[in-house]
């Protein structure tokens, strides 16, 4: 069974890896336009970024509760009750993105948090109130993504992945650099960026209407209106989910403020192995959202043996392959960093981080796996508690305090060493939780 649930999900993530790489890319090559465009332009997009990815994925983790709620339907046979619960979801999308917008628009409170040129906050603030207007878009694509995802059907979301990445490369290098017009800089790219969330959300919508393999559920057919009681489970759930998401994404960002301090050269290095780290996550992440439909749709059929053989398969594959991932970025570390930076002063820096990453590989793919598979279960509330405590006491906090405060301060390094710690905390706690659900499904 452990042979056949490994086979099941790593046929399941490999086009969430790509699909996920794809989205990367769209910031890649943000990056990369408008860094021979202008560095007020790169700033401004750089940190409007970075606030526009903490507000959609907070939003966006808690209608990821769609996906274990699917799975369990699917599962337990209630194929009648998939629709019903997308269409739920489709709702709580459309209300999240009002809240979403408004923050998008009005980003005073978190641009308080920080000093930034004059010029670079008029152009930040006009490129998020042009992402703004996507925010409906995105939270349905990935509303739609994660309900693929629970029936096992991710290659067509990866095609479409595919598609907006290079229909996003032609769009915003004709708006940035104004092939047919004014050079727009990163107004370009905001507007590359709102064409293609709309683009995507509406090929996904179509996809799903339209699927073969999605027709028995009949996802869009006898419509509901907004429903109490499957609202309330969808927040129960995903509340917690996405409170754990605006964890671990406003800790990297807070650090990376931190960071600041140290000087330029210490941001870069730090930015460098942090575009690492975030390219090495997406593995682990992959195969744990795979894990999760695995798991799922076993609990809900109460088939126990096989959610715990999924589990150890997640374990297994993300826990080996991403232990091989660290082995290479240590191996490899030189040339990694001279592909980002020619600098010596940065490349040092780089290089002496690069270590604590390599080692952090193993304890982020078990806490990973651990927390999706308990989302499979439906346990939320208990990891977000976990990831509260380790993202931002041990890694933030006790970075701050290493890098400053020590009686010998790490610097940068400081920071990285907290990171390493919070995930083993996290691996530690989350899959002691884990274990527990295990043997309380085991009689």
């Amino acid at each position: 069974m452990l042979k056949k649930q490994s086979a099941n999900i790593v046929a399941h993530a490999w086009p969430i890896l790509i699909a996920q790489l794809a989205s990367m890319g769209m910031m890649v090559i943000d990056t990369v336009l408008l860094g021979h465009y202008g560095t007020v332009d790169l700033a401004a997009v750089a940190v409007g970024g970075g606030i526009y990815i903490a507000v959609v994925f907070a939003l966006v983790g808690i209608l990821q509760a769609v996906a274990p709620t699917v799975a369990h339907h699917v599962g337990a046979g209630r194929e009648g009750e998939v629709a019903g619960a997308l269409q739920q979801t489709v709702w709580l999308a459309l209300a999240l993105a009002a809240p979403g917008m408004l923050l998008l628009w009005f980003p005073d409170p978190i641009l308080a948090l920080s000093t930034i040129e004059p010029a670079v906050e008029e152009k930040l603030r006009a490129y998020l109130r042009i992402l703004a207007f996507g925010m409906p878009a995105a939270l349905l694509y990935r509303t739609f993504y994660s309900f693929c995802n629970a029936l096992r059907q991710p290659r067509p979301l990866m095609i479409i992945s595919l598609g907006n990445t290079l229909l996003h490369g032609a769009l915003a290098w004709t708006l940035v650099t104004g092939v047919f017009g004014e050079p727009l800089g990163a107004l370009g790219c905001g507007l590359s960026n709102l064409l293609v969330n709309w683009v995507g959300c509406a090929l996904a919508a179509l996809w799903v209407a339209r699927s073969p393999g999605l027709a028995r559920f009949r996802p869009f057919a006898d419509w509901q209106a907004p429903r109490r009681a499957t609202l309330r489970e969808l927040l129960r759930l995903g509340l917690p989910m996405g409170f754990s998401n605006f964890v671990e994404i406003t800790s990297f960002t807070l650090i990376a403020l931190f960071v600041a301090q140290l000087g330029a050269t210490a941001v870069a290095g730090h930015r460098i192995v942090a575009n690492l780290a975030a390219l090495c996550y997406m593995l682990p992440l992959a195969l744990a959202i795979a894990t999760l439909a695995q798991v799922g749709q076993a609990a809900g059929a109460k088939d126990w043996p096989r959610s715990r053989a999924a589990i150890g398969a997640g374990l297994l594959l993300a826990g080996g392959l991403s232990t091989g991932l660290g082995v290479v970025l240590w191996l490899a570390a030189e040339p990694l960093v001279f592909a980002y930076s020619s600098d010596p002063a940065v490349r040092a820096v780089a290089l002496s981080l690069i270590g604590y990453i390599a080692l952090y590989q193993f304890f982020d793919a078990v806490q990973t796996i651990a927390a999706y598979a308990l989302r499979g279960y439906k346990i939320t509330f208990a990891p977000m508690l976990v990831h509260t405590v380790a993202f931002w006491g041990v890694g933030l906090f006790g970075g701050w305090w290493l890098a400053f405060k020590w009686p010998q301060p790490m610097g940068v390094e400081g920071f990285w060493l907290a990171s390493l710690l919070s995930l083993v905390v996290a691996a530690a706690l989350i899959g002691g939780i884990l274990w527990r659900a295990l043997r309380e499904r085991s009689h």
